[in-house]
């Protein structure tokens, strides 16, 4: 592939700045064709399926291709919304905001959505940036706890991108944000104005998580612990008995030994033990989605009172929560430090007064 011609260089105009906010991806429609387009990205990814290719091939477009699409693509119609994927519309709607909320904190940025799978993609994402001659981007992976699956492989594709590319612009990459304190004053605040509106609340809140298998805990990825963590201080901020809370792990795939307990069979614990009223939240998640919609507000409800439990209750993701988006916005914010000239709008412009001289050729 050819590589990218770079941004253009406009002097005596300073560098605009961008943040690229990263989520994981979603089909262009709930059919079984987009889907299988989608899932052969996906699970081609070697940081998402860690099974050597020769075995994993054969499985990957002789079985899960050709059988998968159609289940998923009944579970993607039953969450579409009119404007199109969850995720996609809560993503884009996040980027909007998140360039406002920056805005209002003297950050002048650029913030452009990206999908690791799907569209619009990382690279097109940093393409655009780079017509637009933006020479430093924050890249901002939309997942609080750090994972080999999902950070690291946003951090593939920006590197992918970067490798086509004649002239690549600094970059600066946030790993996690699971025990920042907006953020988990953000949760709290969810799950409290939750209850409000319901009128009660549940005799336990379970925090359910993306599963992923056992053995990337063992070869030392931090995800299973910042979980943990995340729980811990959101229980905390909700002043919860440890009677009152649990943590568990979602969408098992495969006959691998994956992260425990199941959410699953949570659920089905909760309601044997004589839990009726259960709350659900998904503090893995930035915005939701079909693993939130559908598996848990839907197959999680079903899953629970089936077994005898009387309400099920979900507690929505973040998605464009003022006080999400406030803590994202802060936690760029802190991450752009230098690259946005914090100083009184007089000094600002002296101070690209003399860049744009500078940059000229001129003396200072």
């Amino acid at each position: 592939m050819a590589a990218s011609a770079g941004p253009p260089h406009r002097h005596g105009q300073p560098s605009p700045v961008g943040v690229l906010l990263a989520n994981l991806g979603t089909p262009d429609a709930p059919t079984p064709a987009a889907l299988r387009r989608y899932l052969a990205e996906f699970l081609s990814d070697p940081r998402v399926v860690e099974i050597p290719r020769l075995v994993w091939w054969p499985i990957l477009h002789g079985i899960i291709l050709r059988t998968r699409p159609a289940k998923s693509a009944k579970k993607y119609a039953s969450v579409w919304l009119p404007e199109g994927s969850p995720l996609a519309v809560w993503t884009q709607r996040q980027a909007k905001l998140l360039q406002g909320y920056l805005g209002q904190r003297g950050c002048s940025v650029r913030v452009k959505p990206a999908m690791r799978y799907g569209q619009p993609s990382i690279a097109s994402a940093m393409e655009a940036f780079a017509a637009e001659g933006v020479h430093r981007v924050l890249v901002l992976p939309a997942y609080p706890q750090y994972s080999g699956a999902t950070t690291a492989s946003t951090f593939d594709a920006v590197a992918a991108w970067a490798r086509r590319t004649r002239w690549v612009p600094e970059l600066r990459f946030i790993h996690q944000y699971h025990d920042d304190a907006s953020h988990i004053a953000a949760l709290e605040a969810s799950v409290r104005r939750h209850w409000q509106t319901e009128g009660s609340r549940g005799e336990v809140l379970l925090m359910s998580f993306h599963g992923m298998p056992e053995r990337t805990l063992k070869l030392g990825d931090p995800y299973h612990c910042q979980c943990q963590k995340t729980a811990r201080l959101l229980a905390g901020a909700l002043g919860l008995a440890p009677s009152q809370w649990r943590i568990s792990f979602q969408s098992r795939f495969g006959r691998a030994k994956w992260l425990g307990p199941a959410t699953d069979v949570t659920l089905r614990e909760l309601a044997a033990a004589g839990t009726r009223r259960v709350d659900v939240i998904c503090p893995g998640f930035a915005a939701d989605c079909l693993e939130t919609l559908e598996e848990i507000a839907q197959e999680g409800r079903e899953t629970f009172l089936h077994a005898g439990g009387e309400s099920f209750s979900y507690v929505p993701c973040l998605n464009d929560d003022p006080a999400g988006m406030a803590a994202l916005a802060d936690l760029a914010r802190r991450h752009l430090a230098g690259w946005i000239d914090s100083a009184p709008p007089g000094e600002q412009q002296q101070a690209a007064t003399r860049q744009r001289a500078l940059e000229m050729g001129a003396p200072d």
